[in-house]
């Protein structure tokens, strides 16, 4: 059984190294760039990540920029990303590093561990990419590949099943050349051993697949039913006074979104039977005039939002924000984070915001 284990990772290296992308993480083995790379590339594909990628290094090129960087710039580089946690996350470990550990990461498998954010695969990788420790790293796509190689049947999220592929990870892992034995079996599963339509056909393991040999890969890994998603409707109201000003709020509630900046909001369980008045947004500055936007559906990954924005001229200027509310030239608004609902909309000729 070594032997085999061996012998497929030979293989899986030698596709790797004709096949590789040229992608700049993989040139460096600095802990801070592909820190930042696993971090963005958690939910997120290569193609969508990688400009977010540039900009970040162009913006933070060093640990400590990132740590000296306020949250709101942080988050509005992060804008469209989604999972803002994770750029919250990455820059409270910033900071946790620069103060607590002189700015130099971890260079184990355990010590990275106990950094926010970081759980055993972004450890596993860093520890590999970055200090040559072989330490298998277990994404999507390792789960799939490794489910179908191995014709693993139970569910691909519970905890034995988990604990089966990092197994066999470890045993395939190159001892010699980690870094580039997890850099290859994931490259395999996002290139050939695809979520749908994977190149079976022209795979080099073809002969060794039992997925393959008992015509189940389309059902592996298994994973259950996709949560209902929850249905949730926003209305936005946009005050503008005759100066163009408009009152923006930063969001703390532990909900979507925290951190970013929306307009007054009002939310329902269900669609209203009527568009709500300023009243309802708790606001009394002498309307002159309002228009509200087409139904806009935004879906996330377990809620559906059905959002209108609705426009309200004022008579008199705003000269006081009240409450949580900061008033702004709304041409400014693109200054801060917005959830890309916003950001996506501002300019749509239904809303006519300008």
């Amino acid at each position: 059984m070594k032997n085999s284990f061996k012998a497929l990772s030979e293989k899986l290296l030698d596709w790797y190294d004709k096949n590789a992308r040229d992608l700049p993480w993989r040139k460096t083995r600095d802990p801070y760039r592909i820190w930042l790379s696993e971090i963005m590339l958690q939910q997120t594909t290569v193609e969508q990540g990688l400009p977010y990628y540039e900009r970040f290094l162009k913006r933070f090129p060093r640990l400590n920029d990132l740590s000296d960087a306020s949250p709101d710039d942080v988050l509005k580089l992060w804008e469209g990303l989604g999972y803002y946690s994770r750029a919250r996350n990455l820059h409270t470990t910033a900071q946790q590093i620069v103060e607590n550990l002189s700015g130099k990461f971890p260079d184990n498998y355990n010590g990275l561990l106990a950094l926010k954010g970081v759980g055993p695969y972004t450890a596993a990788a860093i520890s590999s990419f970055c200090f040559d420790e072989p330490r298998a790293v277990i994404d999507g796509n390792v789960i799939r590949f490794l489910s179908r190689l191995y014709g693993i049947e139970g569910n691909a999220q519970s905890s034995e099943v988990k604990k089966t592929i990092h197994s066999l990870a470890q045993k395939l892992i190159s001892e010699s050349v980690p870094a580039v034995f997890n850099q290859a079996i994931m490259e395999f599963g996002a290139l050939k051993c695809t979520p749908k339509i994977p190149q079976c056909s022209s795979c080099i393991f073809k002969t060794d697949c039992i997925a393959l040999k008992t015509n189940k890969v389309d059902v592996l890994p298994f994973k259950p039913r996709k949560i209902k998603k929850r249905d949730r409707y926003f209305f936005y109201g946009v005050f503008l006074d005759p100066e163009g000003r408009t009152l923006i709020r930063k969001r703390t509630n532990k909900d979507i979104w925290l951190g970013l900046y929306d307009f007054p909001l009002v939310e329902y369980d269900v669609p209203p039977g009527i568009i709500p008045g300023p009243e309802v947004f708790g606001f009394d500055y002498g309307i002159t005039s309002s228009f509200f936007s087409d139904t806009i559906k935004h879906v996330l990954s377990h809620q559906r939002i059905f959002a209108r924005f609705i426009r309200f001229k004022t008579s008199h200027e705003l000269v006081s924000a009240p409450g949580e509310y900061i008033l702004i030239p709304l041409k400014q608004i693109n200054e801060y984070p917005l959830p890309r609902l916003i950001a996506l909309h501002l300019n749509d000729l239904s809303i006519t915001l300008f």
